[in-house]
């Protein structure tokens, strides 16, 4: 069964949560990734979000991913392939078929790697589209309830636009 799409007002213990994994997965990794990162929107202060953690780590080699796989189940995150992604090896963690915490693995410098900071830190600098996006994730998960990749799909060309607003400001 799908879990519905549910947004919660900000949390700042999002923050500290975020925190306590980056430690975990550090540790467990015996610190292979470069850089880790709190990304999507629970990593933006006053942004309502669902309620799914999402970190972002940055490798030299995604190949090296492989061997992640154990030391990660260790800590409770389950590996799922996703062919649609060849340059995101990603991994779930919690209960449910969304999880609670989602580990993103990208090439460090990349360009997916670059726009998940680019959007973060651009919603965190601009309160107006910040609010738009707000609005619009308030909006889509009331039309797509339970419909997860709907949700997902509906929120890209927004989420494109705000890349290429934050491309040009750099």
């Amino acid at each position: 069964m799908e879990k519905p799409v549910t947004i919660e007002n900000y949390n700042p213990n999002w923050v500290t949560e975020f925190e306590h994994e980056k430690a975990k997965i550090k540790e467990v990794l015996k610190d292979k990734p470069i850089c880790v990162e709190h990304i999507g929107s629970t990593s933006v202060k006053d942004l309502c979000a669902k309620p799914i953690l999402d970190i972002m780590a940055g490798v030299q080699h995604l190949d090296e991913v492989d061997k992640f796989i154990d030391p990660l189940k260790t800590i409770g995150y389950e590996f799922v392939a996703h062919k649609e992604f060849p340059e995101r090896r990603f991994f779930r963690k919690g209960q449910w078929r969304a999880g609670t915490h989602h580990l993103h693995i990208y090439k460090f410098g990349s360009e997916e790697w670059n726009n998940h900071l680019l959007f973060r830190d651009y919603l965190s600098t601009h309160p107006d589209i910040r609010k738009q996006y707000q609005q619009l994730k308030q909006n889509l998960s009331q039309k797509h309830h339970l419909d997860r990749v709907g949700y997902t799909q509906a929120k890209a060309p927004f989420i494109r636009y705000v890349i290429e607003e934050a491309k040009k400001d750099k």
